[in-house]
């Protein structure tokens, strides 16, 4: 068992979380192609990309629920990387002109910015169609669990349910009053769908049960709404040193977000009633919760 599995079911959010990271990132250094493979310009953009060092909180989560329930990091590995190759694809593209324009990203030029917009687009496209490749290929799954795994992601980054809708409706909601159940209907589907796939493929991986499915989704779904209403709030409140990307662009961009729509107020009290929503998930699986039940803190406490 490697020092991950051997502290995971009794360490903090933020020691797992530090831990899983140099697990994560190796295996993503060996699944994605060396700067000097031809083409080399794209796999510098794609590495410049996914090792601009990232929190790899989606992969971590993944890792968190597929160990609570029994689970090695050999198995859950490879899944979890696919997951983190799809959040850094949907960065690139958000981070384009023709999407959000931004020109920092996790501290560092964003990759258009770096290298230029044709090659941001390939780089996203390669990271999404690698991270189905990644998940096919992986001999330690079963060939139904892989064909299940792809279906939950695809479904989950997708439309018209997933990530790519919310991104859509991220778009369409721009400079436009929306009310409060659109606004949360952007955020589970822009960044919850994504959170809550990896929640969910690290249940399924394990052949964990109806109930516990059901428990581990409203788990993540909630994890996920946390996540989204905790990063608009931060848009408001922190700097840019924290955040390693532009705070008060949603602002200057009038984006549909919490604070702008029920204040700054408001927002945080949300966020205490999400993650209390997010812990009473929990109920539903009888497995030692006690890293699963410190994750929603560490998302609502979080500085960046």
């Amino acid at each position: 068992m490697t020092s991950v599995e051997n502290n995971s079911l009794t360490t903090s959010a933020g020691e797992f979380l530090l831990s899983c990271r140099a697990l994560i990132d190796a295996e993503l250094d060996r699944l994605i192609p060396q700067e000097a493979v031809e083409p080399a310009r794209l796999h510098r953009a794609i590495r410049w990309s996914v090792f601009a060092g990232g929190k790899r909180f989606r992969p971590a989560l993944l890792l968190a629920v597929g160990q609570t329930f029994g689970a090695d990091s050999a198995r859950l590995l490879r899944t979890a990387c696919a997951i983190e190759m799809i959040h850094t694809y949907s960065l690139i593209h958000d981070d384009l002109p023709s999407m959000d324009d931004d020109d920092l990203r996790r501290g560092r030029p964003t990759c258009h910015v770096e290298f230029d917009e044709a090659t941001a687009i390939l780089a996203g496209d390669a990271l999404q169609t690698l991270a189905f490749q990644t998940i096919a290929e992986d001999e330690g799954l079963t060939t139904e669990i892989r064909a299940q795994l792809v279906g939950e992601l695809a479904r989950a980054a997708g439309t018209p349910a997933g990530m790519v809708a919310g991104q859509a409706r991220d778009l369409d909601a721009e400079s436009k009053t929306i009310d409060p159940e659109a606004l949360e209907q952007i955020h589970l589907q822009k960044t919850a769908a994504l959170i809550c796939v990896a929640a969910r493929c690290g249940a399924i991986i394990t052949g964990a049960d109806r109930g516990e499915l059901t428990a581990i989704t409203a788990y993540g779904r909630n994890l996920g709404l946390l996540f989204q209403i905790t990063d608009d709030l931060l848009d408001v409140t922190a700097t840019a040193g924290k955040m390693g990307k532009t705070p008060g662009k949603d602002a200057r961009s009038r984006k549909a977000t919490y604070p702008a729509i029920h204040g700054v107020e408001a927002t945080s009290e949300q966020i205490d009633l999400v993650y209390r929503s997010a812990c009473d998930a929990l109920k539903g699986i009888s497995r030692p919760a006690k890293l699963l039940e410190s994750i929603p803190k560490l998302i609502a406490e979080r500085e960046h």
